[in-house]
């Protein structure tokens, strides 16, 4: 589960910002995740459960926005939601597509106390 990886280093770049502004805790934590991330949001929550009581975030509320995944046909210029990276182009059938919106993981917020 490579979540909790993920989890560990999300903590640890939120414990340091909070530690540079003299915080005691965190409150808050807002995260984007893009349906094409890869991160398996139970996973992901799974993780913050099991490690978040040993951190300055112990009763941090944890809110995750779901992005969902965009394509851009490079043939038509055509935009589409996708639900994976491979998806064929709905409009010209055109293999040549890209994600342009999905894969996010960022940290968008962090509040302290």
């Amino acid at each position: 589960m490579h979540e909790m990886s993920i989890v560990v280093s999300i903590v640890e770049i939120a414990e340091k910002e909070a530690k540079k502004n003299n915080a005691k805790k965190i409150t808050k934590l807002e995260l984007d995740i893009g349906t094409v991330s890869g991160i398996e949001i139970d996973a992901l929550n799974f993780a913050f459960d099991s490690i978040k009581n040993e951190t300055m975030m112990a009763n941090a509320e944890i809110k995750i926005n779901i992005i969902k995944a965009k394509s851009k046909c490079e043939d038509c210029d055509y935009e589409f939601n996708t639900e994976d990276v491979y998806s064929l182009c709905p409009k010209c059938d055109s293999y040549k597509t890209n994600v342009i919106q999905g894969k996010e993981m960022n940290v968008k917020s962090i509040l302290i106390d």
